[in-house]
Order: structure tokens, then sequence, then C-alpha cells
């Protein structure tokens, strides 16, 4: 099992800096493939330092992995979260936790390199902020499991090799008792993805129907009937891998931003659009440091309610930086370059141009758990509030009234 140490020891920071060293020397970014490189970078345990040694990791303080990555990227080396930001941020951490050793040899390496892109199959047209009252059916037959349901707002799905799914298997438990978790093939017949096109004119998110889908039991997480349990694992590792991101200085959204503001004429940057952009560039740096020490008392597995307050705070500065960069562009900022082109991106971009930015940073503050479920989760598990009244918390799952 890893460690969850919150400082790294000299002898790990030196083992950790030889491996990075050799990584680089042995596979030279500027003429090395992505999926070569960032395959090496899981061989030699520094895709998540965190994880057991031969699952991608070496088993030491997951503080050790911003600075692995900010040498590779000085280095110019590939990014693995742009590639597959789902399975990387939300997937990997959940089937190292909950995985069989088998599935973890067979998951994670093409999950890193980006050869095996993931999805994340929760909501559902009923089950939105509630996760926990969802319908889709999955029903036990022999050594396989049979699905049927319907799923929305699956950002990247239309990409996906496998999903994460939450199903029901006991409509007689409450609901957070009646749920269990699968990996699913999103090439099965059965698996249908439509796009959803959004505000941008792209199609990131999607709405996935499972008819008569056959998940073998050896593609399930966790125990029978612990979904809700498994599901925790990857929600708490989404609002870390969403607002808990440590980009070098100025870098992200206000990076973006800067180039914004240093592109213009001299004239066009006054006094007043001066202490705008500061003070938000003072907001991002505040940010990015807090996000380093949540990273530093960070456990492995399952994180804590910290991540709900990266996520708030991210959610919100986005939208602000946003809106600053369509100001500073003036006239220029009322009309979107390129139009709106209706179609399915490669990638999750969350900025292309400044325009798309503001855009596409209105989901910021639903995606990946709204703002006021994580105000929720800050209040109760962070400061102690008493929780909100649940009436139907010990109610069976099909007794209890949905929309």
């Amino acid at each position: 099992m890893a460690t969850t140490d919150t400082a790294a020891p000299v002898d790990a920071e030196t083992t950790v800096a030889a491996q990075v060293d050799r990584l680089l020397r042995e596979h030279p970014p500027e003429t090395t493939d992505a999926v070569a490189f960032l395959g090496a970078q899981f061989d030699l345990g520094l895709a998540w330092v965190n994880f057991p040694a031969g699952h991608g990791g070496l088993g030491l303080s997951p503080s050790l992995q911003p600075g692995i990555q900010g040498r590779i990227a000085e280095a110019g080396g590939p990014q693995p979260y742009g590639r597959n930001p789902i399975g990387y941020g939300m997937g990997a951490p959940t089937v190292v936790t909950h995985g069989s050793e088998e599935q973890k040899a067979r998951y994670l390496r093409p999950l890193f390199t980006g050869e095996e892109v993931w999805c994340q199959m929760f909501s559902e047209p009923g089950a939105g902020s509630d996760v926990a009252s969802l319908a889709t059916k999955a029903v036990r037959d022999g050594d396989e499991w049979i699905v049927n349901g319907q799923k929305v707002w699956t950002t990247l799905a239309h990409l996906a090799r496998w999903g994460m799914l939450v199903t029901r298997t006991d409509p007689d438990q409450p609901k957070h008792k009646g749920m269990t978790y699968f990996v699913v093939d999103m090439q099965d017949p059965g698996v249908e993805v439509r796009p959803l096109f959004q505000i941008t004119g792209e199609a990131e998110f999607n709405e996935v129907y499972l008819t008569d889908v056959r998940i073998p039991d050896a593609e399930r997480l966790g125990e029978v009937g612990e979904g809700w349990r498994v599901s925790l694992t990857t929600l708490m590792n989404e609002r870390v891998s969403i607002g808990g991101q440590v980009p070098p200085r100025e870098g992200g959204f206000i990076g973006e931003l800067m180039k914004v503001w240093r592109g213009l004429p001299e004239d066009r940057r006054g006094p007043v659009e001066r202490d705008r952009i500061t003070g938000l560039w003072i907001e991002a740096e505040v940010l990015r440091l807090t996000n380093i020490r949540a990273g530093q008392n960070r456990a492995v597995g399952t994180p804590g309610p910290e991540g709900s307050i990266g996520k708030v705070l991210s959610a919100t500065l986005n939208q602000r930086i946003g809106e600053a960069a369509v100001d500073l562009l003036g006239a220029e900022g009322l009309l979107k370059p390129g139009g709106y082109p209706m179609e399915r991106p490669k990638h999750a971009a969350m900025w292309v141009d400044a325009h798309q930015a503001f855009l596409r940073a209105r989901a910021n503050s639903i995606e990946g758990g709204t703002t006021e479920i994580a105000k929720n989760i800050i209040g109760e598990r962070v400061l102690g509030l008493p929780g909100e009244p649940r009436a139907d918390k010990a109610a069976a799952w099909k007794d209890v009234p949905r929309s």
C-alpha cells in the first residue's frame, strides 16, 4: 500500500530526482513519441509516485508528483492529464484503490499513456446532484451482469475505450446501499453515445444509452452493493482533479489572461484594467499555493474535503478570468473567432482562446459536482455544520418518489 506521508524524506527526493534524470536522458522529449515517453514514465514509477511499485508508482508521498511533472514540462515532455483527464484524475485512483491486481495490471498503463481514454458515467436525467438516486439497473446473470439505463453529461464518451459505471443492483436497499460499480467496455454494441452540444459549439459532453450490455463480474470494482463507497473515491478525486491542479506560476487560466493583457496596445492597459488583472493574478497565485499545501496533506485513495475547497474557488476564479479576458478585447470580445463549429472535440480543452474559455468556464460551477454541493461538503466536513435533513435516507430506493 502506498504511503500517505505528507512530507517527502530526502532519500525519496533523491530517488525521484534520479528517476526523472534517467527518464529524460533515455527518452529525450524532443525525439521521443509521446506514448513511448509516457510509457517509460509509468515503468519508472513516475506516473503517480504515490501508487504502489509496479503500478506506475514508487509508494512515496504524493507531494513529490508536482515536482516530477514540473521538470518534465520544463523539458518539453507530454502531460498525461490533457490526454486523458477523466482517466488520469479519477479512473486511476479508483482502480488502484478498489481494483484487483489483474485490473490494475490491465488498465493503468494504457490509461496513463492515453492509448485508452476513460469516461465517467454517474449522472442521469433524474439523478444529477443526487447521484445516489440513480436508476440504471444491473441484474446478475451467472458470471455476468446485464445493464440497462441512461447516463448524461458524460465527458469524452465518444472517444472513450472504458467507462466508470455505477448501477442499481438492489432496489430494496436504501439508495446509498443498493449500488454496484463496474468498468464497462464503451465499444460494446449495447452502448450508444449521442452528442450534447454546448454553448461553445462543441460536443464534449454526451448522453449514453445502455441496452442489455453484458459486463463480466470480473470487471466489478469493489463488492456488490458497495458502489457508493467506490463512487466516493471517484467523486472526491474528481473534485481534486478539477479544482486541485497545481500549474506552474502564472500558468493555466491566469497565464492565458496575461497573454491577452500583454498583447494589448499600451493605450488600452489603463490603471483600472491593471488593478483588475493584478487582483486576479494574486487570487490565482493564492489558489495555486493553497492547492500545493492541500496536496501535501492529501490521503491516498479517497481524498478529504480539501478538493471541494479548491473546486469552488477555481470555478468562480476561472469564470471571472474569462470575463476579464473578453472585456480586455473590447469589441473583439463580442465575436467568437470561427463561429460555432458544432463539432466533437478530440480532447477537453479549457482554453482555446478567450472567447471559448469565457463560454466553457460556465460549466466549471456545475461539472464534477455543483458549487452548491461542494459548499455543503465544506460546511459539513470542514466546518462541522449539521447536514441537511434527508427524509429518504433509510427508505428503500424503490419506495422513494423520483422525477
